[in-house]
């Protein structure tokens, strides 16, 4: 078990710091509203993470496998989600996420909201935890459902701890480019290209859920 904690564990870094829907969303905000903003969103995409996990482990998320269409309109709901952040980024008069500028703070729920939707509109997660974890669980030992969910919470404080560390440095990449106004412009652009791509990924992947056996 301890091994399969430790593998999880290394897999979960890796994924962590590939930029993600997460990452950007977590990054922009603690830009744009300050450390405390970024943490509460945090706890959404936290959140996100965990019920992805408890209904993987309950067998819930095989359903991904069975009805295509659940996936489908998850899996779009994503995609359009992510389009809407682009479009942001790139509009006429937008700003970038890391530019520093005053914004109307928004209330604590309403940033947990945020993040939870950023979180649970990626289907990938569960496809990830159904593919995931059984590569490290060991039916010998029984308990399977314990073993999953002790996996997956390996995975989800990797990533929440490494989220967290990211929040709380996104200050300084913002003191970096309001020196560097240039530099302002090309992250909004490749900010909103890398989202729409994102969304453009999802949207035509056609990829299904494999279901642990």
């Amino acid at each position: 078990m301890t091994g399969g904690m430790v593998g999880i564990a290394l897999v979960s870094l890796g994924m962590v710091l590939t930029p993600g829907p997460n990452m950007i969303y977590l990054v922009s905000r603690s830009i744009t509203q300050g450390r405390r903003s970024g943490l509460i969103s945090l706890t959404g995409v936290f959140l996100g993470f965990t019920v992805y996990l408890t209904a993987t482990c309950l067998g819930l998320t095989a359903v991904f496998a069975y009805v295509p269409a659940a996936y489908t309109a998850l899996k779009l709901a994503g995609a359009a989600y992510l389009l809407w952040l682009a479009w942001n980024a790139v509009k006429p008069g937008g700003l970038s996420a890391f530019e520093p500028r005053d914004l109307p703070v928004e209330r604590p729920g309403k940033l947990f909201t945020m993040g939870l939707l950023t979180c649970l509109l990626n289907p990938k997660i569960a496809i990830l935890y159904l593919s995931l974890l059984p590569q490290f669980i060991d039916p010998s030992m029984g308990h399977v459902l314990l073993q999953s969910l002790a996996l997956g919470s390996v995975q989800i404080l990797v990533g929440t701890l490494v989220n967290g560390l990211i929040v709380i440095s996104a200050g300084a990449l913002a003191a970096f480019l309001a020196r560097r106004p240039v530099w302002v412009r090309v992250q909004r652009y490749v900010t909103g290209t890398i989202l729409g791509g994102f969304a453009v990924s999802m949207a035509t992947d056609r990829s299904k859920a494999l279901v642990a056996t």
